[in-house]
Parts: C-alpha cells; sequence; structure tokens
C-alpha cells in the first residue's frame, strides 16, 4: 500500500536520488526544498515512476516554512507515514575565513532544519502512535575534517539530537520510530553550488558512491527503522571506527593531506556563485544533470564526478546484517589506520 513520506532536500542530490526510490513504488511524496526548478523536475519524474507528487518549496531553516509545508502534505496526502530529512548547505574555506552570519546559516539549515523537519513529524506521528523519522547523516558527524568546520560541527548536533530523541520515544513506549543512515562520500552537485572560497572546485574524498546507493540504503531504513543506524560504505565504517582507535593519527593524516583530497585539478574563478542564501536554480552551473524545469536550472541527482563514483557499495549489503559490518569495518579501519600511519612516518 503506498505511503505518504515527506523529503527535504527533495529538488537535487541524495534527496532527489531518494525520491526516484521512494516513486518507483508508487508513494505519495512531498517535496520539500527551497528550487522550484529542482522540485518540478523532481515531481515530473515521481508521476513517471507512478508516484504522486505535491511540490511545497520552503526553507528548513525557518520552522513556520516547514509547519506550513507539513500541514499542506497532509491536507493532499493523508498522514505523514515518513518524514526524511535530507536538506543541508555548507561552506568550503577554512573556519577564519567563514563570518559569523554565515556559519550561522549553515547550521540553521543543516542542523535546525532536522530539528524542525522532526518536530513537524512528531507532532502528527505521535498522537497516531506511529510513523518513522529518517535522518541522512555522514561519516563526517563523526570524524570531522579541514575545510568543513560548520558542516561537521553541524552534522556532529543532528547525531546527539536524534539520539537523545530516540531514547525519550523509548521511555515513553512510543511507535514512531526514528533512524540515521551515515553517508560516505556522495557524488552530488553541492560540490558544484555550495559556497566555496578554495582556489580549486570542491571535491568528495574518494571513495566516492552514486547517490542511488545512499537512496537505497535510506528505503531500506525507513523500511527498518528499529536498527538505530545504519552505515553506507565500507569507508563510512572504516573511518568511523579508526577514529575511536586511532584519532590522534587521523588527525595528523588529515592535516597534511586534508586541503588537497577536498579539491580537483579545476580552477575556479572568485566569488564563484553558492547556493548558502538563495538557491541555484536560475543561475549558470556545471551540475551533472541539467532539465527544462521552467527555464530555471534543475541540477539532478548527480554532480561532476560520474566517472569517479562507484554504482554500487558491497559493505551497504553487510549494513543490513549488523554482525556483519562492524567486523568488516573493523578490518578496514585497521587497513586504513595502519596506511595513515606510513603516511605519516613518511612525511
Amino acid at each position: 500500500m503506498p505511503s505518504t513520506v515527506v523529503i527535504t532536500g527533495a529538488s537535487g542530490g541524495i534527496g532527489r536520488a531518494v525520491v526516484r526510490e521512494f516513486a518507483a513504488r508508487g508513494d505519495r511524496i512531498g517535496l520539500v526544498a527551497r528550487g522550484r526548478a529542482g522540485l518540478e523536475a523532481a515531481a515530473r519524474e515521481v508521476r513517471e515512476r507512478g508516484g504522486q507528487a505535491l511540490v511545497v518549496p520552503a526553507d528548513v531553516a525557518d520552522h513556520e516554512e516547514v509547519r506550513v509545508a507539513a500541514e499542506s502534505v497532509e491536507e493532499r496526502f493523508g498522514p505523514i507515514d515518513v518524514w526524511i530529512n535530507v536538506a543541508f548547505t555548507s561552506v568550503f574555506a577554512p573556519f577564519t575565513e567563514i563570518g559569523p552570519a554565515e556559519f550561522r546559516r549553515v547550521t540553521e539549515v543543516t542542523y535546525l532544519g532536522y530539528v524542525n523537519g522532526t518536530r513537524e513529524a512528531l507532532s502528527r506521528m505521535m498522537p497516531r502512535d506511529r510513523g518513522t523519522i529518517v535522518q541522512v547523516g555522514s561519516a563526517l558527524g563523526e570524524r570531522s575534517i579541514p575545510l568543513q568546520s560548520a558542516y561537521c560541527g553541524a552534522k556532529h548536533a543532528v547525531n546527539g539530537f536524534t539520539s537523545s530523541v530516540r531514547t525519550e520515544l523509548m521511555h515513553q513506549g512510543s511507535g514512531v520510530r526514528i533512524t540515521m543512515v551515515q553517508m560516505p562520500a556522495v557524488n552530488t552537485p553541492q560540490f558544484s553550488w555550495v559556497l566555496s572560497r578554495l582556489p580549486r572546485h570542491p571535491q568528495p574524498v574518494p571513495p566516492i558512491y552514486q547517490p542511488e546507493v545512499a537512496a537505497r540504503a535510506v528505503r531500506y531504513a525507513a523500511d527498518h527503522p528499529g536498527r538505530k543506524q545504519f552505515y553506507v560504505g565500507g569507508s563510512t565504517v572504516a573511518t568511523i571506527l579508526a577514529n575511536r582507535v586511532a584519532a590522534g593519527l587521523l588527525d595528523r593524516y588529515l592535516a597534511r593531506t586534508g586541503y588537497d583530497s577536498q579539491q580537483s585539478g579545476e580552477r575556479v574563478p572568485p566569488g564563484r556563485p553558492g547556493n548558502l542564501w538563495r538557491p541555484l536554480d536560475g543561475a549558470d552551473g556545471n551540475g551533472g544533470e541539467r532539465g527544462d524545469a521552467g527555464g530555471g536550472h534543475d541540477f539532478g541527482a548527480h554532480g561532476v564526478f560520474d566517472a569517479k563514483a562507484h554504482a554500487h557499495a558491497p559493505q551497504a549489503a553487510l549494513a543490513k546484517h549488523a554482525r556483519l559490518a562492524w567486523p568488516a569495518g573493523a578490518l578496514l579501519a585497521g587497513a586504513a589506520v595502519a596506511w595513515g600511519a606510513s603516511r605519516a612516518g613518511r612525511r
């Protein structure tokens, strides 16, 4: 039976891939994001795949806009069964080059946007004693890297917030479930649309996965919300485990490599447009997918790193079985620590 699903950040990247995943099941989907061009294109894809779509432009940093979005979805499709928080923004720059208003904006979208979405979902789900909330997290929510202090801080905050809410729901014996999906580096348009003060084009740190890998994991988590969290990609598990056993070594390694590994060889002009304050629907950009969305620019799900991205993550299958995922991750973590130590020793 079709479900009613709300997806924030639905216009592009992981959110867009998640939209396609749920549309293929014939679900009724509330599409929430700031950019109308991407939202309209996503709505067409939902209908082409057999689902129903409602476009709800909203800034997740504004609680009132999120409330109105939730209300609109329920008026159109009925009670919300699944709420998926994906929306975020970021700034690629050293902390000392990020202004106070910019840092606050990243926090409001990437952290408080999840808080606002979770609040609205719970206000509707708890009286019915059913429903699922999926938080799309990141390995960077447990292991920070340079040049992304605002984003890493917000993702750490999402982890802590979600754990607190989960224990409250458990205490109350609620039938509502909340789970997290921790993501690896994903080939999304964010690297072409985020505000960046780096001299070269931002890029995800390899290994890079296609957004469809992330979307399949989100769908699985929504269908199996009893798990606290899911880890996508061997690099995610290895990063988290390695940080627990050799955090100091990782600090030194990332201090040496983290700047270059997050930039491609392509130079970018100063003042490149970013989506921190407004969506880039109508702007020229070098996002991976393009489409005619009412004259605007549709970035789609993919970024510009298709040639480097993996379409499958063998660890994702193991992630469905926690007893298998962590031993495999431990082996990867051990290899990562050993490799990092050898690299550190040569510098």
